[in-house]
């Protein structure tokens, strides 16, 4: 750890973004330069504010992506298709990391086209009224003072050949799911470093941020009650156009969707 918190610059003024996010009557998948940032799959109704620095590599363009699906299946809902309320509202800001108490400044805002019915009174409804899929981009300026350049050098993955490649990426997987199960924690944190260094520099992180990260890192290695799930049940995905490529698990049950397919079970014990 000290030898990461040397690594990290720090900057008079530091930049740091947000998305906060209001969406209605519909479930969710927003992306940042094509990585996955948050889904819903689970509420009706749903709002947050994020930060997404670690998704800006360099100054420039940033493309913001969101997908909508129906509301399907909830405690007390089932849309199968997108309603005429359906809408999602996008806003990004911008604050200095030293100053993260003050309010921000607006750098962009989204929200999703309407059309008017002139069979209802010509009230506005969702321009993709009655349909099971939506998707919307829009993009924003951000600078800031790093640049990592690590997936411009990447290879576009969807042109290689598709069995050969999930064959690499199930390998990969299952010495990552070895590696956590046989508790091998130097080997593990070997894959992290890149990762770590370049997330910890985007978002400025302190001594007792990156205590947290190192103890949440920690966490399969030192509770008795954390357990990988077999790694079964899943699909290839690409993000970062192309670039980057993982396994996800192929159930729609609302927890599960979208969701890693190397993931953990921990068992809460009575006290």
């Amino acid at each position: 750890m000290g030898t990461m918190l040397k690594t990290i610059k720090h900057y008079d003024y530091e930049p740091v973004y947000f998305l906060t996010y209001i969406q209605n009557v519909c479930y969710s998948e927003i992306l940042v330069n094509d990585i996955p940032m948050h889904n819903n799959f689970t509420e009706l109704g749903d709002g947050e504010t994020m930060e997404i620095n670690n998704y800006i590599f360099k100054s420039g363009l940033q493309k913001v992506t969101f997908r909508l699906y129906p509301a399907t299946k909830g405690k007390d809902f089932d849309h199968h298709t997108l309603t005429r309320q359906t809408d999602m509202k996008i806003e990004i800001s911008e604050s200095d990391n030293k100053k993260r108490d003050q309010p921000g400044k607006k750098i962009a805002n989204y929200i999703t086209q309407t059309v008017v019915n002139i069979n209802a009174y010509e009230e506005k409804e969702f321009i993709a009224t009655g349909k099971n899929y939506y998707e919307a981009s829009f993009t924003f300026e951000a600078k800031v003072p790093y640049e990592f350049t690590s997936l411009d050098k990447g290879q576009d993955l969807r042109k290689w050949n598709q069995e050969k490649l999930e064959q690499k990426v199930v390998d990969f997987y299952k010495n990552q799911w070895r590696l956590i199960n046989d508790k091998e924690i130097e080997e593990y944190f070997s894959f992290l470093e890149l990762k770590e260094k370049e997330t910890c520099q985007s978002v400025f992180n302190s001594r007792k941020e990156l205590e947290e990260n190192l103890s949440a890192y920690l966490e399969p290695f030192i509770n008795s009650t954390f357990k990988l799930e077999p790694l079964e049940n899943y699909q290839l995905k690409f993000y970062g156009d192309g670039k980057i490529v993982c396994l996800e698990l192929t159930s729609t049950e609302a927890k599960m969707r979208g969701k890693s397919a190397l993931w953990e079970n921990i068992r809460k014990t009575a006290h």
